[in-house]
């Protein structure tokens, strides 16, 4: 079988829900996509996002600290997290951002000093951001107008509106769309995936989490995401192949370590 032009800019295949078949997973992964980005959530998953990517020629890693992982965190750890940039298999800085639904043990004040800092981290060493945005979407825009000039990144998960998207789009940012796109209720999701210019798509997955139709309620991975680019395709009035082969070199654009792809 022929590989597909399909990657998964977010898949965190480092979390133990895949212990038990991690090798047999990554090893279909590679016969059949172009690859995957494993983004960590705090240090210590960021470093085994790091040794997963040495593993495998097609996992890249992203490095950051997550808002929900604030309690078991510091700033101190941003150091380690700038060192761990410096490894030619980290492709960005992420999974960073707000979460005011999850927010029991992270303040808002102190999700935006992180998500803050991160920016500007990763303006110092030049490498995109990976943005995590639930229920703040409005803060998430300040501190990017505030902290992030310059910088690139891809939102995902996106779930904010048409204008949001043309604001970030205007700045050079992408979308990244993955399973809410075939809910039922998917808040306006499938709409705007409709009509984004094409050269601003990224496909994800989340797996473990967020696991399309008809796989809800189990557990996701990154085969999935060509589920996601069909049903692009038929919003759009395009084939899967195209959508798939546009939204790939739309990573590499972004994600430019992604050299070897």
């Amino acid at each position: 079988m022929d590989k597909l032009p399909l990657f998964d800019t977010h898949a965190h295949l480092d979390v133990e829900d895949f212990d038990a078949d991690r090798e047999e997973l990554l090893r279909k992964i590679g016969e059949t996509m172009a690859g995957i980005i494993d983004p960590g959530c705090d240090l210590p998953s960021s470093k085994k996002a790091v040794e997963l990517a040495h593993q495998y020629p097609f996992v890249w890693a992203a490095v950051g600290i997550h808002p929900e992982e604030l309690s078991h965190s510091s700033f101190d750890e941003l150091k380690d997290i700038e060192a761990l940039c410096a490894d030619p298999k980290v492709v960005a800085i992420g999974e960073i951002g707000l979460d005011y639904y999850n927010d029991e043990n992270s303040p808002h004040d102190l999700q935006q000093e992180y998500l803050a800092r991160q920016l500007q981290l990763a303006r110092k060493v030049g490498l995109p951001v990976i943005i995590h945005d639930r229920d703040s979407h409005e803060d998430v825009m300040k501190v990017i107008r505030e902290a992030g000039q310059g910088v690139k990144g891809v939102l995902h998960c996106f779930s904010g509106d048409w204008a949001m998207g043309e604001e970030l789009r205007g700045l050079g940012w992408y979308l990244g769309f993955g399973g809410t796109s075939r809910l039922k209720n998917d808040r306006g999701v499938r709409a705007i995936l409709a009509k984004v210019p094409e050269d601003r798509i990224l496909f994800e997955t989340d797996s473990p989490y967020m696991a399309p139709v008809p796989y809800r309620g189990k557990r996701n991975n990154p085969l999935y995401t060509a589920i996601v680019a069909e049903r692009a395709a038929e919003l759009r009035g395009t084939t899967p192949e195209k959508i798939m082969e546009s939204s790939t070199n739309n990573a590499k654009k972004l994600f430019f370590r992604l050299k070897t792809l």
